[in-house]
């Protein structure tokens, strides 16, 4: 009898990979990083009303950033310009359902992560048309600087000295 279970958990177990791959939605993707953040963002082109990532319904124009909506994310005016800003550039404001991932660092780095990864996900998209306009603004050049690691033998912080003794 233990036979007979075993080859019916392998039948279940087929079916269900199956069912995965009939949902899968075309994409492009990138990554964006800014100091210790990196974003992975997809682009989603939705040929039908919605599609679901991660049991949530999306639509194009929609954000989505660690299963969250993106107003809840990066809650403001201010961010909200920022991360619509490449969409706005290359005239694609609601033509893609957006997801990303995004973790490490603080909040501001995470959001020039996610504008970075976005605007490299539309260079995939089409890199003759939209890669003059982003790299003219810079959304494609990755700001590389980094906090300074801390050196052994000194003071607390990355450039502080030891304080030499006077008498």
């Amino acid at each position: 009898m233990p036979k007979k279970i075993k080859q019916e958990s392998i039948k279940i177990k087929n079916i269900e990979k199956e069912k995965k791959t009939e949902d899968k939605a075309q994409y492009y993707e990138a990554v964006g990083r800014r100091k210790r953040s990196t974003a992975r963002v997809r682009l989603y082109v939705v040929t039908g009303d919605t599609i679901t990532i991660k049991d949530k319904i999306v639509k194009n124009g929609d954000f989505i950033v660690n299963y969250r909506a993106i107003e809840q994310y990066f809650p403001g005016e201010i961010y909200k310009k920022s991360y619509l800003e490449p969409f706005r550039t290359t005239n694609t404001l609601g033509r893609f359902a957006v997801s990303a991932l995004i973790s490490g660092g603080g909040l501001s780095g995470q959001l020039i992560a996610f504008v970075h990864g976005v605007s490299r996900a539309l260079v995939e998209v089409d890199k003759e048309k939209f890669r003059p306009i982003l790299k003219k603004k810079g959304f494609l050049t990755r700001d590389s600087r980094k906090k300074q690691r801390h050196m052994a033998g000194f003071a607390q912080k990355a450039r502080a000295k030891k304080q030499s003794p006077k008498r």
